[in-house]
């Protein structure tokens, strides 16, 4: 899929925000937990869709438009939803279990996990890259057999032990 595409839909969903226009915005939060969304999203959602759009990838436009619509105050490039969490660990600590059940679920059934992700993303005023979100929950992305995007985001959200574990170190042959 091309990601240019991909990157301008989001770019206008951008734009609705920051030409704070609460009322597409509105329209496009009323498609949360709906599969394909709701006819009063489609004027932001349609002229997005690539040619040929497969059924079960209209879902993705739709659900990050209604996930951004929800939180749209947009975050640094490239921050996976590995990171989201871990920002999120440092105030809530079953946010662990959550994440886990966010890496197991299958891209058919992402929706719901990641309502719930990103209204407790919300909550927390951590902000979401949904250039990136929207890439990696492209079906052929989830589903890929290594799981490379399940992987990059646990070692986001687990890698930072590591660093931890070094820091310390470090800061131990310092007091030495």
């Amino acid at each position: 899929m091309n990601e240019k595409r991909e990157s301008a839909f989001v770019k206008s969903l951008e734009k609705l925000y920051h030409e704070n226009n609460r009322s597409a915005l509105a329209k496009l939060r009323r498609g949360l937990g709906k599969k394909n969304g709701t006819p009063d999203m489609c004027r932001y959602v349609v002229p997005f869709l690539p040619e040929g759009t497969e059924t079960y990838q209209l879902g993705r436009y739709f659900l990050i438009a209604s996930l951004f619509a929800l939180h749209p105050e947009p975050a640094a490039r490239n921050t996976s939803m590995g990171k989201v969490f871990r920002a999120m660990m440092v105030t809530i600590q079953s946010i662990e279990k959550r994440f886990e059940n966010l890496l197991a679920v299958d891209a058919e059934d992402l929706d719901g996990h990641l309502r719930q992700a990103i209204s407790l993303a919300k909550s927390k005023n951590i902000r979401v890259d949904f250039h990136r979100l929207f890439y990696d929950i492209d079906r052929n992305n989830w589903n890929r057999q290594d799981r490379r995007v399940q992987l990059e985001w646990a070692r986001d959200f687990w890698g930072y032990e590591k660093e931890l574990k070094e820091n310390e170190s470090d800061t131990k042959g310092e007091q030495q």
